[in-house]
């Protein structure tokens, strides 16, 4: 059995500040094993809430390994949060910009030096009004295809109940149970000796998706909506 990660000083710091965040839920995982104890990994994950970071990297570092997130770069600029998380390792994504392949890169020299990359393909918090996935971007498949690691879905839900910012809710008590529910990886061998058009990026990113989706319905408990044939923002 691998023994726990090293993350160093920032990452310590982050695990100050994030684990009291992840008490303010009850904890409930499923799948866990699934993380592996060493060696690199994606795991790709649904978004709801402004503290699925904090709750997210708890989860990572309970399995002993140190999560790397894709961070949008407003995030990595806030003053202390975001000091923290670049301390940390994570990887800020400037969307739109000269920049943007920065990130990727970034992103793919973390897998290769046997580390956690956690991303939201989605990009941002979902605006569904049910908190379901909307249509995400296509630079998880690009990671996917171009890192024989292994690809594990992840869906978390709860977070949502404790804090939006979009709505203006903080709910604290009573306590809310926080799920976290780790699928099997992914088999993408038959996407990777193919090109990667445009086409093919999209069906791979849906398909991750659709695993999120399906696990996060497993979660609720409820039928996921039809997707809607929307552009990604």
């Amino acid at each position: 059995m691998a023994g726990r990660e090293k993350g160093g000083f920032w990452v310590g710091a982050a695990a100050v500040l994030f684990y009291p965040v992840s008490w303010i839920g009850k904890r409930v995982y499923t799948g866990a094993e699934r993380i592996p104890r060493e060696g690199p990994a994606l795991i790709v994950m649904n978004h709801v809430s402004h503290m699925d970071p904090a709750v997210d990297a708890v989860f990572v570092h309970r399995q002993k390994r140190v999560p790397r997130f894709l961070a949008k770069d407003s995030l990595a600029r806030t003053p202390i949060f975001g000091k923290i998380l670049l301390g940390a390792g994570s990887i800020p994504v400037y969307r739109g910009s000269a920049q943007a392949g920065d990130s990727l890169r970034a992103a793919h020299q973390a897998l290769a030096e046997g580390k956690i990359v956690v991303i939201y393909p989605e990009g941002t918090i979902t605006k569904d009004p049910r908190g379901w996935p909307k249509r995400s971007h296509t630079g998880v498949a690009r990671l996917a295809l171009d890192n024989d690691v292994p690809v594990i879905p992840v869906a978390r839900w709860g977070t949502q109940q404790i804090l939006d910012f979009y709505h203006k809710k903080v709910r604290l008590l009573p306590r809310t149970t926080v799920t976290h529910a780790v699928g099997d990886p992914v088999d993408l061998s038959a996407y990777r000796d193919k090109p990667q058009t445009g086409a093919l990026l999209r069906e791979v990113t849906e398909l991750l998706m659709d695993r999120v989706t399906e696990l996060l319905a497993d979660v609720r408990g409820e039928e996921p909506p039809a997707r809607k044939p929307e552009a990604a923002d």
